[in-house]
């Protein structure tokens, strides 16, 4: 078995930034991708903002099948096609065995659900209509894999993990298993969400969840960690990376952006939405993530919270660090990467790990925007508003998801 797994290669579809390079430096410039909704009118709604990708094109796709899938997919191809071109992998040149030995890993939350909500509305609306014969085919989750796979031709494991919140992070979890035990020689995995529509966003806002008090000022709306803060903003975007052993990188002199080193998953089984009051399970995940790294919780020197802006989302995350850090919970840097791109459900893992390998590479810890009142409960070092500079060897990324689950990766620079 090849115990050390490395991300070779990255690509991004986000709010803040239509690659690598700019989502990068969105981040550390603390720039929103937070904005009024253009993708439907939305005057009528409570929520009218949210994290949109700008100026996706379909042009990846055939011409026959641009208006036969959701938006999702040229997101998920595109990013995938960044990660690949990153990691130095010429996919078209590629023999029939090296695409037998690529598997495709993707969380996603919403799927399809975007082209469900569309086609079954003409199916209302006109009195049982008739709807696209890809209705079924587009709008489940597990379609955005296959619809990876069959573009590039990859002939590995396909698999969607959609297990909310949580989803992108046990996808790369799950690759990484699939790399030590030899059943593939690359993994693409990540995230892909597109789950801005208005039946979503009013279910969000029917929870309690949603922010509604910021359509004024949308840039500001995404405040983790901060006082006043009113729930989540709902955001889409691609986030993919390339995986391989550390040997197999070594051998074709890639570039390695981190190590994963550790992967641990826990379920509270305590409620379909709410957490779990003192954060137990949470914490259990990280430190099952530290074990699997072989690495203490002094090692730590970075935090990718899962910052959503929900009240109590961010107290009880901040209390399950207390009870993983103790006493050095409050000197470890930790930033929401949330506070910039909103929450894309079911990419947010990847989003996180992602602007977390290009903390560990660049020596710059991304800042929590808009944190300017903080809450009392939420007292950790949450890097407010400016970006900073420092070494970092080893970092967690944390996330929690509607269903009692928790998800934590543990990330390692590599010499």
């Amino acid at each position: 078995m090849n115990d050390r797994v490395v991300i070779t290669g990255i690509g991004v579809r986000s709010p803040n930034g239509g690659s690598r390079k700019e989502y990068w430096e969105s981040l550390q410039a603390g720039k929103s991708g937070i904005g009024e909704i253009s993708l439907f009118p939305a005057e009528h709604l409570s929520c009218r903002i949210a994290g949109e990708v700008k100026d996706l094109t379909y042009e990846c796709l055939p011409a026959k099948d641009r208006k036969r899938v959701p938006r999702l997919v040229p997101m998920a191809i595109l990013a995938t096609e960044e990660a690949l071109g990153d990691a130095l992998l010429q996919y078209s040149k590629m023999s029939e065995t090296d695409r037998q030995e690529i598997g495709v890993f993707i969380g996603s939350g919403a799927g399809g659900l975007d082209f469900g909500e569309r086609e079954y509305e003409k199916f209302f609306a006109a009195d049982h209509g008739r709807v696209s014969p890809f209705a079924i085919v587009s709008s489940f989750v597990g379609m955005v894999s296959s619809e990876v796979s069959i573009h590039f031709g990859f002939r590995g494991p396909s698999h969607v993990f959609s297990t909310g919140c949580t989803s992108s992070s046990d996808a790369i979890g799950y690759a990484a298993a699939m790399l030590r035990t030899g059943m593939v020689r690359y993994a693409v995995a990540g995230g892909a969400e597109a789950c801005i529509t208005p039946a979503i966003i009013t279910a969000f806002v029917q929870m309690g969840t949603t922010v509604t008090q910021w359509n004024h000022d949308p840039q500001r709306a995404s405040r983790p960690f901060n006082a006043d803060r009113d729930g989540f903003v709902l955001s889409e975007g691609s986030w993919m990376m390339v995986l391989e052993t550390y040997e197999n990188a070594i051998a074709r002199n890639a570039n390695i952006y981190a190590e994963v080193a550790g992967y641990g998953s826990t379920c509270d089984a305590y409620h379909k939405v709410q957490i779990m009051p003192g954060g137990d399970e949470s914490a259990r995940a990280v430190k099952i993530a530290l074990r699997t790294a072989g690495l203490t919780t002094e090692e730590v020197e970075y935090i990718n919270l899962h910052g959503t802006a929900t009240r109590i989302n961010d107290e009880i995350e901040t209390i399950a660090m207390h009870k993983v850090f103790d006493g050095r919970s409050r000197r470890i840097p930790a930033s929401s990467t949330k506070s910039m791109i909103g929450h894309p459900q079911g990419a947010c893992g990847a989003a996180g790990v992602i602007a977390t390998c290009l903390a560990l590479q660049e020596g710059v810890i991304h800042p929590t925007i808009n944190l300017e009142c903080p809450d009392p409960v939420c007292d950790l070092d949450y890097v407010p508003n400016i970006y900073r500079r420092g070494t970092v060897r080893t970092a967690l990324c944390n996330c929690i998801a509607f269903g009692s689950k928790n998800s934590a990766l543990v990330l390692k620079k590599v010499d």
